[in-house]
């Protein structure tokens, strides 16, 4: 794979009105207008904004019409038939847009200041008819910022042709690129129409297909917002229907298609890699959370699908996702969904138990096909090394901690010491971090080799790094930091365990109260809710009740 050539310097290029923003809405009043008004405030880069009402009953039609009367840079077109997915409307915009170059946008999410100008400063100066910044997915109400494929935008870069820079396949998203509209015009290019989920995969690899030139930029030009709490789920989150999996598995299937009819075997082959260590990974983690007929339903879903993989495929990908994929095409039914769970967070873990066959790591005595290849040759740092974690919280709040061995690889390296690091999650600021030496645990029949130490909290001092703008309790991520005798060490994340995952409210002489909730997250890590004083007590007592 070649790398990616430095962009050159050049004049500057001061961009006038050559950009098209089409935002694209559906029953979303609520946030609409914030969409919209980010679009017009991109300044005279921008041409103009045209909104397509996918014919909404909530009022959202109405409120686009109010924006336009206040400014004429925006058009609305309102559709009389709701289309079902978001490739029809898009196609609609595009299809009205008069500038040199196209963006889009969605209702419920936002475009930072000067995203359209960073984008076609980079366009007019280096030729390129695609071009792509940094996204970032914004939590909400947290507000927590989480850089999405934040390797492709560490800084600027011209990829031609594309097919020599594979990873461009692993940014699906349409909405964080500057398209010109001559480009997507001459090669055909559009969103798929109606019902269709995942359109921006179909999109994206028609673009690549068509092997422009694209600049990557570092710069910020588009917030996705993410609300897991919303009644109406954004198809991304939407993923509690097996249909969801189906869909994606289709777009993804489409994909590959598109490039291998284009003779871009690297890029269909990075599609799949993409697949697997990306979408498998993700729906994997919250297996164990749906109902049986879904993991029945999803399990020959993926089954059939990786049928089609071959071994040079399933290679490409990380240990953790390959490792997955051989599980599922052993097994005609759901197994294992826990050890599943605990392999497929990020960082991944594996759990006992360490079986062999002939000398050799296997995923259990009864799978011996499925070898887990490369645990003996991986670096210490990049190991799935499993750390048990018991909270017990109270006057001496403590994490009870077990470090397991896998296949004799932690013993060799001498385990001494564990650090624990609390990180608060909307801003991952460093909050305490807590060191205990490790203790070998004492040999029983049957059991692993491990390792365990105990280290104390102080919940305290949690409060006082946190936020003192509300009194929601504040999210805390732990991560352990393992350090050997022969100078080794790794980092990994703990895995929740014990009865001590519940709410406890604490006396406490600096704050009168402490609250406090260890709990794990879906992929199983052990994390930290924590507020102080009565009216955090009170407003965590009133919606319990509430419900």
């Amino acid at each position: 794979m070649k790398e990616a050539r430095e962009p050159r310097p050049g004049p500057t290029i001061t961009p006038n009105e050559q950009v098209s923003i089409v935002v694209i809405a559906f029953n979303d009043a609520a946030h609409v207008r914030d969409a919209v008004r980010s679009a017009l405030a991109q300044g005279d880069a921008v041409r103009e904004v045209i909104a397509v009402d996918d014919a909404s009953t909530d009022g959202t039609g109405e409120a686009l019409d109010a924006l336009a009367h206040g400014d004429d840079r925006l058009r609305v077109i309102h559709r009389t038939e709701n289309s079902g997915g978001c490739g029809t409307p898009r196609n609609d915009g595009l299809r009205a847009a008069t500038g040199r170059f196209v963006m889009f946008l969605d209702s419920d999410d936002v475009l930072p200041p000067d995203a359209a100008r960073s984008l076609l400063t980079a366009a007019l100066h280096h030729d390129a008819p695609v071009v792509a910044g940094a996204c970032v997915r914004r939590e909400l109400p947290a507000g927590r910022d989480v850089p999405w494929q934040p390797g492709l935008y560490r800084e600027a870069a011209l990829h031609h042709p594309a097919e020599d820079s594979p990873q461009l396949v692993r940014d699906t998203l349409c909405v964080n690129k500057l398209y010109a509209t001559a480009f997507l015009t001459a090669h055909g290019i559009a969103f798929p129409e109606g019902r269709y989920t995942y359109e921006d995969f179909v999109f994206t690899a028609r673009v690549l297909a068509a092997a422009p030139q694209v600049a990557t930029i570092p710069d910020p030009v588009y917030v996705w917002h993410v609300r897991r709490s919303a009644a109406r789920q954004s198809i991304s989150l939407a993923r509690d229907d097996v249909t969801n999996w189906q869909a994606r598995i289709d777009a993804h299937r489409a994909s590959v298609q598109i490039f291998q009819d284009a003779g871009h075997k690297a890029l269909a082959h990075a599609a799949e890699t993409k697949f697997l260590d990306h979408d498998l990974r993700m729906y994997v983690r919250e297996l164990h959370t749906r109902g049986s007929d879904y993991r029945t339903a999803w399990w020959r879903l993926t089954r059939d699908y990786l049928a089609g993989f071959d071994e040079a495929g399933l290679r490409a990908a990380r240990a953790p996702a390959r490792w997955l994929a051989r599980v599922v095409l052993a097994s005609p039914t759901p197994r294992d969904l826990e050890r599943l769970t605990q392999l497929a967070a990020r960082p991944g873990r594996l759990l006992p138990p360490y079986a062999e066959a002939d000398g050799q790591a296997v995923w259990a005595p009864d799978l011996p096909q499925v070898g887990l290849d490369a645990l003996g040759t991986k670096p210490m740092h990049r190991l799935p090394v499993t750390i048990d974690a018991e909270p017990a919280i109270g006057p001496r709040s403590t994490l009870r901690l077990r470090v397991h061995d896998m296949y004799g690889r932690l013993s060799a390296a001498g385990p001494v010491s564990i650090d624990i690091e609390l990180r608060r999650r909307r801003d991952d600021r460093r909050g305490p971090v807590h060191t205990a030496a490790l203790t070998p645990a004492p040999p029983t029949a049957g059991s692993e080799t491990c390792w365990t130490a105990e280290v104390v909290l102080d919940l305290a001092t949690l409060i006082e790094r946190g936020s003192a703008r509300s009194a929601d309790p504040e999210p805390w991520d732990l991560m352990a930091e393992v350090r050997c005798e022969d100078g080794d060490g790794f980092r990994a994340s703990l895995r929740a365990m014990g009865p001590g995952l519940r709410r406890r409210v604490l006396p406490s002489r600096r704050h009168g109260l402490l609250l406090a909730q260890p709990y794990a997250t879906t992929g199983g890590a052990l994390s930290l809710r924590v507020a102080a004083g009565l009216r955090s007590v009170w407003r965590i007592a009133a919606r319990r009740f509430g419900r």
